[in-house]
């Protein structure tokens, strides 16, 4: 990553960007689903779901939003390295993204051990009007606002996914804001020569312009 290549770097850098758009559409529509299947049910303000699952569920469609930004940004980069600002935007960019998604992956492991290793009770919360306890796995007697059909399952089979394709949008995040670190010469990159080429390139730029304008017109 700090050694970045400006003829091999433009186009490693624009399939990285290409990746965190598609993963974060993933991670975006699968967290949509979970809200819109499960968590939409249990998380009113009128019944008693734990915020772990509200939280983990809204960071991870965030995220995937963030990401998708972040690839957006990698792309258009990869296309112009020597514009600053461009520069500067995948930095702040793909280091707060990398925070995100590593919240987003911790979240969601977390809701997931939860949620084994209660049964699903967190999942059940406010369905029950008894005092038998019940959980997601053995839904006995239940009196729920939902279906419960194969709710832990499917939670389950949603989380483990997202969960996975948050550490991938934490790793290519992490790559790309080395990646914007070696652009600007910064640490722990301050030896690449990138930031040199791109200044050296710059400032040719407006001779050849001159240059090629000349050509075009020989009696100005």
């Amino acid at each position: 990553m700090c050694t970045f290549d400006k003829d091999k770097g433009p186009r490693r850098l624009m399939k990285k960007g290409l990746t965190l758009i598609l993963v974060g559409h993933i991670s975006f529509i699968l967290g949509a689903i979970v809200h819109g299947s499960v968590l939409r049910h249990i998380s009113k303000p009128s019944q008693h779901i734990t915020t772990e699952y509200t939280i983990a569920n809204i960071i991870s469609v965030t995220s995937g939003l963030l990401s998708i930004a972040t690839g957006i940004i990698a792309i258009v980069v990869s296309r112009n390295l020597p514009v600053l600002k461009l520069q500067i935007g995948l930095i702040i960019a793909s280091f707060l993204n990398a925070l995100l998604s590593a919240a987003c992956c911790i979240g969601l492991f977390l809701a997931l051990s939860i949620t084994v290793a209660h049964n699903g009770e967190g999942l059940m919360l406010g369905c029950n009007d008894t005092e038998v306890p019940i959980n997601a796995r053995s839904p006995v007697s239940a009196r729920c606002p939902f279906d419960t059909t194969r709710i832990y399952d499917t939670t389950l089979a949603l989380w483990i996914p997202c969960a996975l394709l948050a550490a991938v949008e934490v790793g290519v995040s992490v790559w790309c804001f080395i990646v914007g670190l070696a652009l600007r010469g910064l640490p722990p990159c301050g030896n690449s020569y990138i930031k040199e080429q791109l200044e050296v390139e710059a400032a040719c730029a407006p001779q050849s312009q001159r240059l090629i304008a000349q050509r075009l017109n020989p009696d100005a």
